[in-house]
């Protein structure tokens, strides 16, 4: 899409809902997280809504996109960004149906098949994973390091022009070179974050990973 407000954005991070979510995503931003997706499979509509509000307007108020996982209906409730949604969840089609042509949307691919499939797709970037296994997508099988590769050169030769696509599982500021190495120039952290005592100084360690090993 032209103008995407994915231009330039390098460092996806992905939460659940927490108690201190207002704080622990300005600290991540403040780090340099420059997207952010709340995933959150627990919470009714309702308090979901109220909760993506929330995270929506500590993204803006930062000049941060704000994407909204699973639910385009909710993305547009809580005047999110986007959507991302997976292989089981609303087809990329019926999905912008909902968000219209200004929002963004995402999708999960976890195989070459799901890939190519995604080429036919109105979708404004793909995630490729999980490189590792990971308790945040369990019984996942890992795609390793060669999946990788292949989204980068069939990301680069996507038709109308080159798709951006994150890479997911397993992103630590030790994984950035090796990950870059093999095709990724953006990244999706979860835990690395979530887990964190100090968001704030992890995300400026995988900034400065990834800006020491990507062209950002």
């Amino acid at each position: 899409m032209s103008g995407s407000p994915l231009e330039g954005r390098h460092l996806y991070l992905c939460t659940p809902d927490r108690p201190d979510l207002e704080a622990f995503v300005g600290e991540c931003i403040e780090g340099g997280v420059d997207i952010v997706q709340l995933r959150e499979k627990h919470l009714e509509a309702r308090p979901l809504i109220a909760r993506a509000r929330l995270l929506h307007r500590v993204c803006a108020e930062r000049g941060v996109p704000f994407i909204m996982n699973d639910r385009p209906d909710l993305a547009v409730a809580a005047e999110a960004d986007g959507v991302h949604v997976g292989q089981d969840d609303l087809p990329p089609a019926l999905a912008r149906q909902f968000v219209g042509l200004h929002r963004v949307v995402g999708l999960s691919t976890h195989h070459p098949d799901e890939l190519a499939a995604a080429r036919g797709e109105p979708v404004d970037y793909v995630s490729a994973g999980p490189v590792v296994e990971t308790p945040t997508k369990p019984g996942r099988p890992a795609t390793g390091a060669a999946y990788v590769a292949h989204a980068a050169e069939v990301a680069a030769a996507w038709p109308g022009g080159a798709m951006p696509f994150f890479v997911t599982g397993g992103v630590t500021p030790e994984t950035v070179p090796a990950l870059a190495e093999a095709g990724a120039s953006r990244f999706v952290v979860v835990r690395y974050l979530t887990e964190s005592d100090d968001p704030r100084a992890a995300a400026g360690r995988l900034r400065r990973a990834i800006e020491a090993n990507v062209e950002t």
